[in-house]
């Protein structure tokens, strides 16, 4: 950006002085994530001398028990983060999709996608294996001490939310009529537990308890947390997943289908260590995951924002909000066109995150709405979209997309009507009183020798795929994600990442880590994302403050969950960005979708400045919550 615009009030309801909850200071430690009681967990492994690693870890195991509907044990995990003293490193918790995901073999069930539930969409669970690996390189507790909170909120049970007894009251009929061995946790007495009421989950703390007796046998830490990442990978949980994806489940096409997924697929998989992916912002580097998350997105959007004049804008105008939408759609057009596993796609990341691509793609930016998806030419290679995609691009402009489709807001959807024996309502996404459904989780944690990282764990959702009888968790459903359709970077393939929408994100000075911050959301991650670095790094607000601040997304994408939508124009705000500023960007050609005061984004983050740790959590959802001291 050519100048700092001037400093302004976030709205007539949030000013500068007046924040949501009050932004944590001090000089011990800090962790926030979306709940309070995986936030406390975090909390108690800092006051007993673990460290961020190790208080990430715990505060994730805590959020896969307590957040069922938005995460589980046997999700995805994407990690960043950077030891004191170290330099930004990325954990790739995204599994990988089984040998005998092939194209064919989707086909032949006369398939021509990835149903976004059941078993056929299961990927390798990445979740238990990320957390083991960043406990033991950089962690100093063993695993059982790291397990013990979420086997007691597993074993004497957790508070159910709200969100949760109403997705699960959304799927009451499909685990009562086809899914058994999910009704036997979730439908205790065969009735939808209320909000507030203890939940537990007896299998998945029995789960747990044996990988931690397992760990415990190992007088040597690390010995002990390899041993449970094998009993997992290698032992009892492979063998159990092996046999129960054998067996044909309902899924989202209206049929039941087995998985492809077996014991080989994980025994096979390892997560490994990457370098980020990072662009200078603000004088920052912001780091990311690698393409075969959409991070770059976000860099893509920030490169592009930086040469924009945007001096005279102030947070929350039309003018700015247009800018970053058009912004973001270019970046996301990319995204669609060109990201994918880098092991199985030639990705051209240093072209689309260099300056001078940016100068190009920035020189679409007009004065009024774009109606097209343009995905640009990094290196003058030619784009090329799915033809699904196409097919949603023109049935959108054609307005056979009906917009009351897509949920407002929505995360990352888990479950999709289907006809046949499906029961109608089983879209957790939306119940019956219209309110969004199904997200993810985040969680990020900084303590005084300064080290800090985030994550964003998701998968696993108690709607996408049956519980395993004797686990307690069920398998994530990311291959959704992959396009049949071949040629493409994303398309679907042996043993390859799904492009996931995961995105923590870490922001350095001079080459210290300072921020970690993210939001659960689907595509909307690395949208909501962008003005709350542009409120706080351009603008001057407080942590706190940028994450109250109005907000607002695009759907003028290509949805990364089936049923692959897109809404051309789409833009979805909150309405404390006042009338005026939604009638301009009307005015500018923008299908807005007014949602509620508080409605988007469930933002957290961390920050460490001149030795004085913050923390901030969005009120949004009434659930997220930062400790420290």
């Amino acid at each position: 950006m050519s100048a700092r615009p001037p400093r302004a009030t976030i709205s007539d309801v949030i000013a500068p002085d007046f924040t949501t909850r009050p932004e944590l200071t001090g000089t011990h430690a800090m962790v926030a994530s979306t709940h309070w009681l995986a936030t406390a967990s975090g909390a108690a492994v800092l006051e007993r001398g673990g460290n961020a690693f190790d208080a990430a870890v715990a505060t994730g195991l805590v959020l896969h028990v307590v957040e069922p509907h938005l995460n589980g044990l046997g999700g995805d995990v994407p990690v960043i983060g950077c030891a004191a003293g170290g330099s930004p490193f990325v954990l790739s918790g995204q599994g990988t999709s089984p040998a005998a995901a092939t194209p064919d073999a989707f086909t032949a069930l006369g398939l021509d996608h990835v149903p976004g539930t059941g078993l056929l969409a299961a990927v390798v669970p990445g979740a238990f294996g990320t957390w083991m690996d960043l406990l033991a390189r950089y962690g100093t507790w063993r695993a059982s001490d790291v397990m013990a909170y979420a086997i007691g909120y597993a074993r004497h049970g957790h508070p159910l939310l709200r969100q949760a007894s109403a997705t699960i009251g959304a799927v009451r009929d499909l685990f009562a009529a086809h899914w058994p061995t999910s009704a036997a946790v979730y439908l205790p007495g065969g009735e939808v537990p209320a909000p507030g009421t203890l939940l537990r989950n007896v299998a998945l703390a029995e789960t747990l308890e044996r990988l931690a007796a397992v760990a415990d046998r190992h007088a040597d830490r690390e010995a002990g947390i390899e041993a449970a990442r094998a009993a997992f990978y290698e032992g009892f949980v492979a063998e159990e997943i092996g046999r129960f994806a054998a067996s044909p489940v309902l899924d989202s096409t209206g049929a039941a289908h087995r998985g492809l997924l077996t014991a080989d697929d994980l025994a096979s998989w390892r997560v490994r260590e990457e370098a980020p992916a990072t662009v200078e912002f603000a004088g920052r580097t912001i780091a990311k995951t690698g393409p075969w998350g959409q991070g770059p997105a976000l860099l893509q959007q920030l490169t592009l924002l930086d040469g924009m004049d945007l001096a005279d804008t102030r947070p929350g105008s039309a003018e700015l909000v247009h800018a970053v939408v058009e912004g973001a759609k270019l970046a996301f057009a990319d995204r669609d066109a060109w990201y994918g596993d880098p092991d199985h796609a030639d990705v051209p990341l240093e072209e689309l995150l260099s300056p001078e691509y940016a100068s190009q793609r920035r020189a679409l930016v007009g004065a009024t709405a774009s109606d097209e998806l343009r995905p640009g030419s990094p290196g003058g290679r030619e784009p090329r979209l799915a033809r699904r995609a196409l097919e949603a691009e023109a049935a959108s402009r054609s307005g056979a997309a009906a917009s009351a489709t897509r949920p407002t807001g929505v995360g990352e959807p888990t479950f999709q009507r289907a006809s046949g024996a499906v029961p109608d309502a089983v879209d957790p996404r939306t119940g019956a009183d219209g309110v969004a459904r199904g997200d993810t989780c985040h969680l990020d944690v900084v303590d005084a020798a300064g080290n800090m990282v985030s994550v964003t764990p998701s998968g696993g959702w108690l709607q996408s795929s049956p519980v395993i009888p004797g686990l307690g968790f069920a398998l994530p459903t990311r291959a959704q994600m992959f396009w049949v359709e071949q040629g493409l970077p994303s398309s679907l393939g042996p043993r390859r990442r799904p492009r996931t929408t995961l995105s923590p994100t870490l922001v350095l000075r001079d080459g210290r880590p300072e921020i970690a911050c993210g939001t659960p959301g689907g595509d909307q991650q690395d949208q909501w994302q962008v003005p709350f670095l542009l409120n706080h790094l351009v603008y001057g607000m407080g942590l706190q403050e940028a994450i109250d601040a109005p907000t607002w997304h695009t759907t003028h994408l290509v949805s990364s969950f089936d049923p692959r939508e897109v809404e051309l124009r789409g833009l979805h705000a909150e309405e404390r960005l006042g009338p005026d500023v939604l009638a301009g960007l009307r005015r500018r050609g923008h299908d807005v979708t007014v949602t509620g005061p508080w409605s988007l984004g469930r933002l957290t983050a961390v920050a460490r400045r001149d030795g004085v740790l913050r923390a901030a959590a969005t009120p949004r959802g009434m659930q997220a919550y930062a400790a420290g001291r």
